[in-house]
């Protein structure tokens, strides 16, 4: 099937279908409230069931926890620590999936070291958890996605992680999971979504929901936040997946039943690849988390943290705190020591974790990642809990849920569906090697790409061949191409310059100026793309510019009272004239 594209068409498109359903036109069968991984999974799931289905996201596709993570695939190694060996098996059934079948272009394997300091129990204990971790992923049906662990002496250790003091050292437990770019992921999902139906709209909120007169929630009212129009749709299943908003979603339908959730604050610091040798990422335990390091493209990642949260959930932002807590913990294990100014970005992100009993003294740490699925008033279905690898099990049960009886005619079939860009990623992966030629890319470009886009990678090509300039490197963010800027106006659903510096791209914290050298040229690209006027393009960059100076300043305050404080001080996206409709 042709993948179709994300534009300003298809999100008129979107908006049109919800007005039309409220206004006597067809019904839609359901309506899904979040555009994170589980919001996204579920519209892929409706869509496929053959029900006409909306997805809407107040902001950006996977603006908040989405895009946020710790950049894994994994079966939850820690979870075992909880016998929590469903949640386990789960994901690693997940994983294996999306390696081998859903999304292999975006999701890749990555080996991971647990250093040992202790010859006899420890290495027992480290090596029975691994060894129940390859037997739990062993059990899901076809080949084995992952190799299974090894154990690794001082001399192989130091050999894989140079930069690992090993004075106490034994040696280490090798074990694989999978790395993925989230927000790609999502955007993905959401395109796959709409190849086979769905409809999809970013910046639209829903302020209300409605009921019948028999008190079933029965749709919605909206905002389209870039115009400030209402819109009222009607809808046979509503679904909230909305993550960490969950109880506010609630609350629209003027229920006080349904799902608590426990928001948990994770960060993350992005730093260069030389200042860290080694080729292995590491897998830590504190006394408050895990530290993973994770090699990614040009940088590591370090982290996480897990701390409890209850302030405004949209802006979260790493503290002086946290970031000198996560540089604590790595120089313990270093030969060299990080400093601040080895910090080229950092991140936050809020773990939607599922309240058990009351908020007060609950340790987040501690709480489980499962999800649950619950209807606190009929024709309402919440989701919530879980984790970004087991996206597609809880998109399964949320529709299962809503629909009922009628999921036994129309099963999921999601587990046999590649994303857009797994089709045919092998063949254009060998065809990449001419354009490397063709376009003069580095290796290390062709690879960016490849992973980015899978065959989708043809896209751009042609885009290329169409205008030559857009083949080269942006002049002041050389890891990205001029056409992945005016593909993500043109194909992937981007309507603001946010969108792309902090979601299409990662420039926002993979550039120690939060990819502000390159702005101005990657406002004209886009510009160009959606019919911006000048007056708009400069409106763009200041907007973004506000922005990062309020991140840079919150991340220099000491707790997360001030540092919100600081970053509310860049104000949100206020409605504003009719974006261009150029698109497909």
């Amino acid at each position: 099937m042709q993948p179709r594209p994300l534009t300003t068409k298809s999100r008129q498109a979107a908006l049109a279908a919800l007005a039309d359903s409220g206004a006597g036109g067809a019904e839609i069968d359901v309506l899904v409230i979040g555009g994170g991984v589980t919001g996204a999974g579920t519209a892929l799931d409706a869509a496929t069931r053959g029900l006409s289905t909306v997805v809407v996201e107040a902001q950006d596709w996977a603006s908040g926890t989405s895009s946020r993570s710790t950049k894994l695939v994994h079966g939850g190694l820690r979870y075992l620590q909880m016998l929590d060996f469903k949640l386990v098996h789960e994901a690693l059934t997940e994983r294996g999936l999306l390696l081998s079948k859903i999304a292999p272009h975006l999701v890749k394997p990555m080996a991971f070291l647990i250093p040992l300091e202790h010859r006899i129990w420890q290495r027992a204990y480290y090596g029975a958890g691994v060894s129940l971790y390859d037997l739990l992923a062993n059990i899901m049906p076809g080949r084995r996605a992952l190799p299974i662990h090894q154990h690794t002496t001082r001399k192989g250790m130091l050999k894989q992680f140079p930069d690992l003091k090993h004075d106490t050292a034994i040696g280490a437990v090798k074990y694989w999971d999978a790395t993925v770019d989230d927000a790609r992921l999502v955007a993905t999902l959401i395109r796959t979504a709409t190849t086979y139906g769905a409809h999809a709209a970013t910046r639209t909120q829903v302020t209300k929901l409605t009921k019948d007169a028999s008190g079933r929630v029965n749709g919605a009212i909206l905002q389209d936040l870039e115009t400030g129009a209402e819109i009222t749709a009607r809808a046979r299943h509503v679904i909230n997946a909305t993550g960490v908003w969950t109880e506010d979603t609630e609350q629209l339908a003027d229920t006080s039943g349904g799902l608590r959730v426990l928001a948990s604050k994770g960060i993350h610091l992005v730093i260069p690849r030389e200042r860290i040798k080694g080729t292995s990422g590491l897998f830590l335990q504190t006394e408050k988390s895990v530290l993973f390091f994770i090699p990614w493209s040009r940088y590591w990642i370090l982290g996480t943290t897990d701390t409890p949260w209850e302030l405004d959930p949209q802006h979260p932002v790493p503290t002086a705190a946290d970031i000198d807590y996560v540089l604590a913990h790595a120089n313990e294990v270093l030969t060299t020591q990080l400093t601040r100014e080895d910090v080229v970005g950092s991140y936050a992100g809020l773990r939607p974790l599922l309240q058990p009993g009351t908020k007060e003294g609950t340790d987040s740490a501690k709480v489980s990642r499962e999800h649950t699925v619950a209807s606190p008033v009929p024709g309402l279905t919440i989701v919530a809990g879980g984790k970004l690898t087991t996206y597609r099990v809880m998109a399964k049960d949320a529709v299962d849920f809503a629909i009922g009886g009628e999921a036994v005619e129309t099963p999921s079939i999601t587990h046999e569906i590649p994303l857009v860009g797994a089709e045919g990623e092998k063949a254009v992966r060998r065809q990449a090697a001419r354009w490397r030629k063709e376009f003069d890319w580095s290796e290390q470009m062709v690879d960016h790409l490849l992973h980015r886009y899978g065959s989708l990678l043809t896209e751009l090509v042609e885009s290329i061949r169409e205008d030559p300039s857009l083949g080269r490197p942006l002049q002041g963010a050389p890891a990205y191409l001029r056409a992945e800027i005016a593909y993500a106006a043109s194909h992937e659903g981007a309507l603001h310059l946010e969108d792309i510096m902090y979601l299409r791209t990662r420039l926002n914290y993979e550039a120690a100026d939060r990819g502000q050298a390159a702005l101005v040229e990657i406002a004209g690209l886009a510009g160009d793309v959606l019919g911006w006027d000048e007056e708009r393009r400069q409106r763009e960059v200041d907007a973004y510019r506000a922005l990062a100076a309020a991140e840079e300043q919150a991340a220099l305050q000491p707790d997360d009272e001030s540092a919100e404080r600081v970053r509310s001080q860049a104000p949100d996206l206020t409605p504003m004239a009719p974006v261009g409709t150029q698109g497909n």
